[in-house]
Protein backbone atom coordinates (compact mmCIF):
# COMPACT_ATOMS: atom_id res chain seq x y z
CA UNK A 1 0.00 0.00 0.00
CA UNK A 2 3.33 2.36 0.62
CA UNK A 3 4.28 1.86 -2.87
CA UNK A 4 0.86 2.39 -4.08
CA UNK A 5 0.41 5.91 -1.82
CA UNK A 6 3.94 7.02 -2.69
CA UNK A 7 3.38 6.74 -6.46
CA UNK A 8 -0.17 8.12 -6.87
CA UNK A 9 1.44 10.97 -4.82
CA UNK A 10 4.55 11.15 -7.06
CA UNK A 11 2.18 11.35 -10.10
CA UNK A 12 -0.58 13.79 -8.39
CA UNK A 13 2.81 16.32 -7.45
CA UNK A 14 3.93 16.12 -11.03
CA UNK A 15 1.29 16.62 -13.27
CA UNK A 16 0.29 19.66 -10.84
CA UNK A 17 3.65 21.49 -11.15
CA UNK A 18 3.57 20.36 -15.06
CA UNK A 19 0.30 21.95 -15.52
CA UNK A 20 2.02 25.14 -14.04
CA UNK A 21 4.31 24.92 -16.20
CA UNK A 22 7.14 25.07 -13.07
CA UNK A 23 8.97 21.83 -13.42
CA UNK A 24 12.20 23.61 -14.52
CA UNK A 25 12.49 25.83 -11.58
CA UNK A 26 12.58 22.67 -8.87
CA UNK A 27 16.23 22.57 -8.78
CA UNK A 28 16.90 26.37 -8.56
CA UNK A 29 14.52 25.98 -5.84
CA UNK A 30 16.36 23.50 -3.73
CA UNK A 31 13.89 20.65 -4.36
CA UNK A 32 13.94 17.77 -5.56
CA UNK A 33 13.21 16.76 -9.13
CA UNK A 34 10.78 14.67 -10.77
CA UNK A 35 11.95 12.41 -14.63
CA UNK A 36 9.23 11.05 -16.51
CA UNK A 37 11.85 7.57 -17.84
CA UNK A 38 9.29 6.51 -20.27
CA UNK A 39 8.21 10.13 -21.46
CA UNK A 40 5.40 12.29 -21.88
CA UNK A 41 2.85 10.26 -20.40
CA UNK A 42 4.82 7.65 -18.34
CA UNK A 43 4.99 7.51 -14.34
CA UNK A 44 7.05 10.02 -12.70
CA UNK A 45 10.06 9.23 -10.30
CA UNK A 46 10.60 11.88 -7.89
CA UNK A 47 14.88 11.99 -7.11
CA UNK A 48 16.24 12.44 -3.92
CA UNK A 49 19.34 15.43 -5.21
CA UNK A 50 21.79 13.96 -2.51
CA UNK A 51 21.75 10.23 -2.98
CA UNK A 52 20.26 10.03 -6.42
CA UNK A 53 17.56 7.43 -5.29
CA UNK A 54 13.90 7.40 -5.37
CA UNK A 55 12.13 9.83 -2.80
CA UNK A 56 10.02 7.65 0.08
CA UNK A 57 6.31 8.47 0.72
CA UNK A 58 7.56 10.35 3.78
CA UNK A 59 10.16 12.54 2.03
CA UNK A 60 7.48 12.86 -0.79
CA UNK A 61 5.11 14.04 1.70
CA UNK A 62 7.60 17.06 2.82
CA UNK A 63 7.65 18.13 -0.78
CA UNK A 64 3.84 17.89 -0.54
CA UNK A 65 4.03 20.36 2.69
CA UNK A 66 6.78 22.73 1.06
CA UNK A 67 5.18 23.20 -2.11
CA UNK A 68 1.52 24.11 -0.65
CA UNK A 69 2.51 25.95 2.45
CA UNK A 70 0.47 28.82 0.81
CA UNK A 71 -2.61 29.84 1.60
CA UNK A 72 -5.46 28.26 3.76
CA UNK A 73 -6.93 26.18 1.44
CA UNK A 74 -3.79 23.79 0.14
CA UNK A 75 -5.57 21.59 -2.21
CA UNK A 76 -5.13 25.40 -3.83
CA UNK A 77 -2.52 26.65 -2.84
CA UNK A 78 0.36 27.68 -5.81
CA UNK A 79 3.81 26.95 -4.82
CA UNK A 80 5.04 30.80 -4.92
CA UNK A 81 8.54 29.94 -4.49
CA UNK A 82 8.40 28.60 -7.72
CA UNK A 83 6.51 30.78 -9.05
CA UNK A 84 9.03 33.67 -8.52
CA UNK A 85 11.54 32.13 -9.47
CA UNK A 86 9.79 31.20 -13.13
CA UNK A 87 9.01 35.56 -12.99
CA UNK A 88 13.10 36.31 -12.22
CA UNK A 89 13.79 33.53 -14.92
CA UNK A 90 11.27 35.15 -17.54
CA UNK A 91 12.29 38.71 -16.61
CA UNK A 92 16.52 37.83 -16.87
CA UNK A 93 15.69 36.29 -20.58
CA UNK A 94 13.94 39.37 -21.48
CA UNK A 95 16.71 41.95 -20.22
CA UNK A 96 19.30 39.83 -21.65
CA UNK A 97 17.08 40.12 -25.46
CA UNK A 98 18.26 43.80 -25.29
CA UNK A 99 21.52 45.04 -26.10
CA UNK A 100 24.22 44.27 -23.88
CA UNK A 101 28.62 44.09 -24.10
CA UNK A 102 31.04 42.08 -23.54
CA UNK A 103 34.37 43.19 -22.71
CA UNK A 104 35.84 42.49 -26.71
CA UNK A 105 32.62 43.84 -28.32
CA UNK A 106 32.46 46.91 -25.70
CA UNK A 107 36.32 47.35 -26.82
CA UNK A 108 36.18 47.35 -30.58
CA UNK A 109 32.95 50.20 -29.84
CA UNK A 110 35.70 52.09 -27.65
CA UNK A 111 38.43 51.43 -30.32
CA UNK A 112 40.40 50.55 -27.20
CA UNK A 113 42.29 46.87 -26.16
CA UNK A 114 40.10 44.20 -24.37
CA UNK A 115 42.60 44.71 -21.57
CA UNK A 116 41.84 48.21 -21.32
CA UNK A 117 38.60 48.28 -21.82
CA UNK A 118 38.21 45.66 -19.33
CA UNK A 119 40.11 47.56 -16.88
CA UNK A 120 37.98 50.60 -17.07
CA UNK A 121 35.08 48.56 -16.91
CA UNK A 122 36.28 47.20 -13.12
CA UNK A 123 37.15 50.28 -11.88
CA UNK A 124 33.82 52.13 -12.98
CA UNK A 125 31.72 49.76 -11.38
CA UNK A 126 33.95 49.33 -8.54
CA UNK A 127 32.75 53.47 -7.91
CA UNK A 128 29.41 52.10 -8.58
CA UNK A 129 29.11 53.90 -11.60
CA UNK A 130 28.43 51.30 -13.91
CA UNK A 131 26.37 48.78 -13.44
CA UNK A 132 27.96 44.98 -14.76
CA UNK A 133 25.88 41.84 -14.49
CA UNK A 134 27.50 38.32 -13.98
CA UNK A 135 25.74 35.49 -16.36
CA UNK A 136 27.01 32.07 -15.70
CA UNK A 137 30.59 32.31 -15.96
CA UNK A 138 30.89 36.16 -17.83
CA UNK A 139 30.05 39.71 -17.34
CA UNK A 140 27.84 41.58 -19.00
CA UNK A 141 27.76 45.09 -19.67
CA UNK A 142 23.97 46.06 -20.41
CA UNK A 143 24.45 48.65 -23.07
CA UNK A 144 21.53 51.36 -21.92
CA UNK A 145 24.08 52.66 -19.71
CA UNK A 146 26.33 53.78 -22.79
CA UNK A 147 26.33 56.72 -25.02
CA UNK A 148 26.83 55.62 -28.84
CA UNK A 149 30.74 55.61 -28.12
CA UNK A 150 30.65 52.68 -25.48
CA UNK A 151 31.38 55.68 -22.70
CA UNK A 152 29.24 56.28 -19.28
CA UNK A 153 26.51 58.16 -19.39
CA UNK A 154 26.93 60.98 -16.80
CA UNK A 155 23.42 61.50 -16.44
CA UNK A 156 23.13 57.72 -15.21
CA UNK A 157 25.85 58.02 -12.53
CA UNK A 158 23.81 59.97 -9.50
CA UNK A 159 21.44 57.05 -10.23
CA UNK A 160 23.61 53.92 -10.32
CA UNK A 161 25.45 55.12 -7.28
CA UNK A 162 23.20 54.52 -4.69
CA UNK A 163 21.88 51.87 -5.81
CA UNK A 164 25.20 50.23 -6.37
CA UNK A 165 26.45 51.38 -3.34
CA UNK A 166 23.65 49.35 -1.34
CA UNK A 167 24.46 45.95 -2.90
CA UNK A 168 21.16 45.85 -4.55
CA UNK A 169 21.04 42.87 -6.83
CA UNK A 170 22.31 43.60 -10.49
CA UNK A 171 19.15 42.15 -11.91
CA UNK A 172 16.94 43.93 -9.93
CA UNK A 173 19.09 47.15 -10.84
CA UNK A 174 18.68 46.56 -14.59
CA UNK A 175 15.34 45.60 -14.07
CA UNK A 176 13.93 49.07 -12.08
CA UNK A 177 16.30 51.32 -14.41
CA UNK A 178 14.78 49.99 -17.63
CA UNK A 179 11.24 49.01 -16.80
CA UNK A 180 8.44 51.35 -15.73
CA UNK A 181 9.14 52.42 -11.70
CA UNK A 182 5.87 52.74 -9.37
CA UNK A 183 7.92 55.35 -7.71
CA UNK A 184 7.72 57.32 -10.56
CA UNK A 185 4.20 57.03 -12.01
CA UNK A 186 4.88 54.83 -14.45
CA UNK A 187 8.02 56.46 -15.85
CA UNK A 188 11.44 54.28 -17.05
CA UNK A 189 14.18 55.58 -14.94
CA UNK A 190 17.00 55.56 -17.38
CA UNK A 191 14.65 57.67 -19.39
CA UNK A 192 13.33 60.04 -17.35
CA UNK A 193 16.92 61.00 -16.10
CA UNK A 194 17.31 62.59 -19.60
CA UNK A 195 14.49 65.26 -19.28
CA UNK A 196 15.54 67.94 -16.85
CA UNK A 197 12.13 68.28 -15.41
CA UNK A 198 12.25 64.58 -14.30
CA UNK A 199 15.53 64.13 -13.51
CA UNK A 200 16.19 64.71 -9.77
CA UNK A 201 12.70 62.73 -8.97
CA UNK A 202 14.47 59.52 -10.75
CA UNK A 203 17.62 60.95 -8.44
CA UNK A 204 14.91 60.86 -5.48
CA UNK A 205 13.53 57.34 -6.37
CA UNK A 206 17.03 55.66 -7.00
CA UNK A 207 18.04 56.54 -3.37
CA UNK A 208 14.62 55.72 -1.42
CA UNK A 209 14.93 52.30 -3.33
CA UNK A 210 18.76 52.12 -2.10
CA UNK A 211 17.98 53.03 1.15
CA UNK A 212 14.82 50.83 1.49
CA UNK A 213 17.86 47.81 0.54
CA UNK A 214 20.19 48.93 2.36
CA UNK A 215 17.56 48.41 5.69
CA UNK A 216 16.80 44.92 4.51
CA UNK A 217 20.51 43.43 4.03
Amino acid sequence: MTEEQRATLGEELATWIERLGLEGHLTEAGLPTFRRDGGAGSAARWIDPGTGQDLSLAQLQDVERLLRNEGTEPEHAVPVALVVLRRHARLRAELLATPTFDYAALAEVRGTSVDATRFAVHKAASTHRLLVVPVDERSVVPAFQLTGEGELRPDLAPVLEPLLAARMDPWRVWAWLTQPAALLGGLVPEQAVTDPETADLVLTAAVRLAERVAAGS
